[in-house]
């Protein structure tokens, strides 16, 4: 459940947030929906993947960070992430209204004791507040941005399935079923003008680090196998 309210400098004066990434707090997910500006930073680490939301059946970018629910294998063991962490984890649990800024107060971020204060005596927004604005700054025009991109690889029929499946040294295997990702051939037939548009509008980078971010799901699985064998008795595999 949620209780999503509006940011207020006095009723949410002293409240302060737990911004250590942990499965405690929400970080412990498979998929995060990002943004086409994150991109470069992103396909360092993650494949990036085009998804359905459940609810309406309409396409995303995500970038992926483990092979199931619940499977975060970038977080570390006492806290933190390794790598880059997406505009999505990292303004929560912050919203973005018409009006300004929302606050989920049932959040498990939301801490009574330590943590990042949100506005300061005076209640001016704190460094990390700044912090948070400057991330929605990005990710308002950002998911549109987004979805004009998704819209011009649909039309261009340039969206295909993708099947990702992994075995690992334990002898199991996961398979990510619901992921689509460019149609190299499809993207190399394309007209010279339709190219041309492409590359003028970001599109055609855009597409080619997802492709090649593909690379990070062979990574991804060796670090599931690391944490496999960290994890195992001794002689277990």
């Amino acid at each position: 459940m949620s209780n999503i309210v509006p940011l207020d400098t006095v009723a949410h004066r002293d409240l302060r947030i737990d911004t250590v990434a942990s499965p405690r707090n929400g970080d412990d997910r498979h998929l995060v929906q990002v943004i086409l500006r994150e991109f470069a930073l992103l396909a360092v680490d993650y494949p990036i993947l085009f998804g359905k939301q459940s609810d309406t059946g309409a396409f995303f970018c995500g970038a992926m960070l483990g092979f199931g629910e619940g499977e975060n294998l970038f977080l570390e063991p006492g806290g933190g992430m390794k790598g880059y962490r997406p505009l999505n984890l990292e303004r929560e649990p912050f919203f973005a209204t018409e009006t300004g800024l929302a606050i989920d107060l049932d959040s498990p971020r939301i801490s009574a004791f330590g943590g990042e204060r949100v506005f300061d005596d005076v209640g001016e927004p704190t460094p990390y507040l700044q912090r948070i604005i400057a991330a929605f700054r990005e990710l308002r025009p950002g998911m549109e941005e987004t979805r004009a991109f998704i819209r011009t690889m649909l039309d261009l029929k340039l969206v295909e399935p993708i099947d990702i499946d992994v075995s690992f040294d334990d002898g199991t295997k996961r398979s990510v079923a619901g992921a689509y990702t460019i149609n190299r051939d499809a993207l190399g037939d394309l007209e010279d003008v339709q190219v041309v548009d492409l590359f003028r509008r970001g599109y055609l980078h855009a597409a080619s680090l997802m492709l090649g971010s593909l690379n990070q799901v062979p990574s991804l699985a060796r670090r599931r196998n690391d944490r496999l064998t960290a994890l195992a008795p001794a002689g277990a595999f």
